[in-house]
């Protein structure tokens, strides 16, 4: 026993000393050309995080790679510079693609890469569901070195020759664990088939369900695994709370009370149902709350209007299905309400993760009856996190 303790605690020391040597290292360490380094300062980074300096070796080397890692540690400058350093300028055709399950997380995955790489001579547009199919076709026509794309579109292009396979070095998925659900599986495995036998697959997600990582055997080649464990996936910085109320309706006066007692920059409401959204929008903006919202059902066009009014600050809600919680980095967000609390535990973590990014303080609120208990518990359990009852001082944790 005394020395399995030992080595377990040796484990931990070494995995500490090593922490502290990446926070010690910069860009420069990683090999990448100068033009690329001068746009990774130009975009405001500063030093590399713990995922990005493991992952852009192992992206460079032509390895598969699986990599875990908590929202908001730079995942997408993870991918995305690695890509841009593996990159042959010279070679004018595909040879990257990005993968991801939303229109939103792809024109931002797009920005990124768009404003790294902004000083080399690269090609690269998005190909993505709800857009104009001649725009695509027009763009894919000066070959892309670079296409960033949601599953159905891509396929759909391949499919009728837009896009040709032949050169391409790596496929990314972001959100793995979201694309591989059961919606994109079989588009998912018909766009592998397309791809070259020796093209790298690379896995980014901050949840790997063990199921996920059971169905990676069937596409991927002895991949590194980059993966953290469950206890360590509760995000440090962000303070999570819970209302307990006995009936569902009374979440609406409660919300209204949390709006009157703190003055909020910008906060996301989640809720489950398109109709508790529109419910909730409802009561809003009738109260001239400035409010806007989201969800699969919407124009692509009208979605982006929404998002980018509460970016901006001219709406400061927004209520959200589960279509915003990934990946989307809003920088003044402190708040996150649980309206509802996800179906499913991995969501969780996604959810209250668009506050406290890169280490900001946050905050999450988490509404839930008597027949949440029992599914909050189980959240808790899983993460190994705890969830306090809500403080009457909350203005101090915002």
């Amino acid at each position: 026993m005394d020395n399995k303790s030992d080595e377990k605690s040796d484990e931990k020391s070494d995995e500490k000393s090593d922490e502290k040597n990446i926070m010690n290292y910069s860009f420069e360490d990683l090999d990448l050309n100068d033009e690329l380094l001068r746009g990774i300062y130009s975009y405001g980074f500063e030093k590399p995080s713990k995922i990005q300096y493991k992952s852009i070796p192992l992206i460079k080397s032509g390895k598969d790679v699986i990599a875990q890692s908590q929202s908001g540690t730079g995942k997408t400058g993870a991918f995305t510079i690695g890509i841009l350093n593996s990159i042959d300028t010279t070679i004018k055709k595909t040879q990257y693609i990005v993968l991801t399950p939303t229109h939103e997380l792809a024109k931002q995955i797009y920005s990124v890469i768009e404003n790294l790489g902004a000083r080399m001579d690269i090609t690269m547009c998005k190909v993505i569901g709800k857009t104009s199919i001649n725009e695509s076709i027009m763009e894919l026509k000066r070959d892309p070195q670079i296409i960033v794309a949601t599953p159905g579109r891509l396929f759909d292009m391949i499919n009728k020759r837009h896009i040709f396979t032949d050169n391409i070095k790596t496929l990314v998925l972001d959100e793995a664990d979201e694309i591989l659900s059961s919606g994109f599986m079989e588009v998912l495995y018909d766009i592998i088939k397309c791809m070259p036998k020796k093209c790298q697959m690379c896995l980014f997600s901050a949840t790997m369900p063990k199921e996920i990582l059971d169905l990676t055997n069937n596409f991927m080649d002895n991949p590194e695994r980059l993966l953290v464990n469950k206890d360590e996936l509760t995000l440090e910085g962000i303070k999570q709370f819970y209302i307990d109320l006995k009936q569902y309706n009374w979440k609406f006066d409660v919300l209204y009370d949390i709006y009157e007692t703190i003055n909020i920059t910008q906060s996301i409401i989640y809720v489950n149902s398109k109709n508790i959204l529109n419910n909730l929008y409802d009561r809003l903006s009738r109260d001239e709350y400035p409010v806007s919202y989201i969800h699969g059902d919407m124009q692509t066009v009208e979605r982006e209007k929404n998002l980018n009014d509460f970016k901006n600050g001219i709406t400061r809600i927004m209520l959200s299905t589960d279509l915003l919680s990934r990946g989307i980095d809003i920088q003044q967000l402190s708040l996150v309400i649980n309206f509802d609390l996800p179906r499913n535990k991995e969501t969780y973590i996604h959810r209250i993760g668009r506050s406290g990014r890169y280490g900001r303080k946050g905050t999450a609120i988490n509404f839930i009856t008597s027949e949440d208990l029992a599914h909050m518990k189980e959240i808790e359990d899983f993460y190994n996190t705890k969830i306090e009852e809500m403080p009457q001082n909350l203005v101090d944790y915002l």
